[in-house]
């Protein structure tokens, strides 16, 4: 049985870091922190299997933070447990630079295993996490070996539950039995503004049992023997399910002036943080730790590092039993591209005229094949979108999220090379904003069209006469400049910018080369709205979009309606 002694000390120690923290900035979330302490002392002193010595080994349980508000949970547990989240990063909480921001973030902060900001999403993390850990699970286990046998944890809050998101991830999750995730709902009767009954009155447990969880009762939840109990029984679950645990905690415990109210949502708190932590026995030293809750942690950390060493044995059995999945392991963890993969890709005929995404079909069959561990999903809609999940046209937005590619194709095998920029770029997510409508195939040849698009942007076709006008264009837009480029004359270059962030990424000179700054006779044509086009027309350029909402007729009819024709990029060229 857990040492529930020790759990406790390390709960009120947690606390005390939260508090400090908190504090010191006059910044941030208190509540979670304080009021679910015990499910943090049960989750890091007893169940997570994991190794804080080793942060991205493969078979670890994930813990979620979905209610990243309550960053300080986190970030207290981690330091706790041993991650290399030193003391000085915990006061240094919220600052410039620290490892510890307000709320957690992915790559930045080790133990960190998604970036949640936006309510809800987290759970759709955790739900992404917990089909990852089925399908490594259903590829590489054998009969003989399960080397990846993995719980996915999430932590989420009444403002969680709330969003769309977290409901719609989570009946994905029930649907497909994903028996790898426990989601763990804090239901403290709270949120920022009220108290939940303000806003909220649905059983939010019969929800997710309709979804198909298995649901568990965490009635106290800050009782360390019932939290104990109920996220025990939780893990060691056969039913096939997911679970849902519903957990009561008191908001902002140990605060008796904010406890069990919505001001221990945020930082009212911290004004009474001196006399919380003398009521917690803590001493006047902020940031404390005491010897035996570092004796304890060092001690767990043995029982993991000898569960890790126990599974590395398994593993390299298993590899000497299975060469060709170890290779293919090994490919997948490390985001392999096989280096012929643009050369298997079938090329189009010159006179092709297709949807991108119907072009997108014949590319994703072979990256498929050749990428096994390529994952793909689609919202009802496989037959329309040829296996993929087209953009919406608010790409505008999707451009200014950070470390997302968006591109969008202008012919198929820009589409390829979509394909191609997509599975190569491992740095972040992209977006394939594909056509519904037949394109016409564009001057070039396959291989410097696909370079083009790795780039982001490039010249499609050259003037053949001084420089004297840039016409740029995007997706199934490109085409009408081309054709205008024609009637203008020799002395019009049309640049294909299939995508914005990968052009910005290149040196200066190659983007010199492909926009020279000596033309500023430029316009842009796109079918969405013209925010973000002036970085490239300058100041003295047109841009040819649709600044308003669209409309509901045949595609011609709104085409020339919106001025997505040749003729009117041919006259926004003239009125330079």
């Amino acid at each position: 049985m857990p040492n529930f002694e020790k759990l406790s000390a390390a709960a009120n120690i947690a606390r005390g870091l939260a508090m400090d923290a908190v504090q010191a900035c006059a910044s941030s979330h208190l509540g979670l922190p304080l009021g679910a302490a015990e499910i943090g002392a049960v989750l890091y002193g007893e169940l997570l299997r994991h190794d804080p010595a080793d942060p991205a080994w493969i078979n670890r349980d994930r813990f979620l933070l979905s209610a990243g508000h309550g960053s300080m949970f986190l970030y207290a547990w981690l330091h706790l447990c041993g991650y290399p989240l030193s003391l000085d990063e915990i006061k240094r909480f919220r600052q410039w630079g620290s490892k510890t921001p307000g709320h957690p973030e992915f790559g930045h902060t080790p133990g960190v295993e998604a970036t949640t900001g936006p309510l809800g999403q987290g759970v759709g993390n955790a739900v992404g996490q917990a089909v990852a850990a089925k399908m490594m699970a259903a590829r590489f286990n054998t009969a003989e070996h399960a080397i990846f046998d993995h719980t996915i944890w999430a932590l989420a809050g009444d403002g969680c539950m709330q969003e769309g998101v977290a409901s719609e991830a989570g009946a994905m999750a029930g649907h497909f039995k994903l028996d790898t995730l426990i989601l763990i709902y804090d239901s403290n009767y709270v949120t920022l503004d009220a108290m939940a009954v303000k806003s909220q009155s649905e059983d939010t447990a019969k929800r997710f049992e309709a979804y198909g969880y298995e649901v568990l009762h965490l009635n106290k939840g800050n009782d360390l023997v019932e939290v104990y109990d109920v996220l025990a029984r939780a893990r060691a679950s056969k039913s096939g399910k997911p679970r849902f645990v519903l957990a009561h905690t008191l908001i902002g415990k140990s605060i008796p002036e904010v406890a069990g109210t919505q001001k221990a949502h945020g930082e009212a708190g911290a004004k009474f943080v001196d006399q919380a932590r003398r009521g917690l026995g803590l001493p006047e030293e902020k940031f404390w730790v005491p010897s035996e809750v570092k004796t304890f942690f060092a001690e767990r950390r043995e029982v993991l590092a000898a569960t890790h060493a126990a599974w590395r044995e398994t593993l390299a059995a298993w590899r000497a039993k299975n060469p060709d999945l170890s290779r293919q392991l090994d490919d997948a963890n490390s985001l392999r591209v096989p280096d012929d993969l643009s050369a298997k890709i079938p090329s189009f005929a010159s006179d092709a005229k297709l949807a991108t995404r119907k072009a997108s079909e014949t590319v994703l069959q072979v990256v498929a094949a050749e990428v096994p561990y390529l994952m793909g999903a689609s919202a009802d809609l496989y037959g329309s979108t040829f296996n993929y999940i087209a953009a919406s046209t608010d790409w505008d937005e999707a451009r200014a999220m950070v470390g997302l590619d968006v591109i969008r194709p202008a012919d198929p095998e820009e589409t390829a090379g979509a394909w191609l920029a997509a599975i190569e770029h491992t740095g972040g997510p992209t977006v394939l904003a594909l056509t519904r409508q037949a394109v016409p195939m564009l001057p070039g040849t396959p291989s410097a069209k696909g370079e083009g698009v790795l780039r982001g942007g490039y010249v499609l076709v050259q003037e053949s006469a001084p420089l004297d006008t840039i016409l740029i264009a995007t997706g199934s837009e490109v085409q009408h400049a081309v054709a205008a480029a024609r009637e203008l004359g020799p002395s019009t270059r049309v640049v294909s910018f299939p995508c914005f962030s990968r052009f910005e990424r290149q040196p200066p000179d190659y983007q010199e080369s492909v926009l020279p700054s000596t033309c500023d006779r430029r316009v842009s044509v796109e079918a969405g709205v013209t925010f973000g086009w002036r970085t490239f027309v300058g100041t003295r350029g047109r841009m040819v979009g649709i600044d308003r909402y669209g409309a509901s007729a045949p595609g011609n009819v709104v085409t020339e309606a919106f001025g997505m024709t040749q003729s009117a990029v041919g006259a926004a060229a003239r009125a330079l």
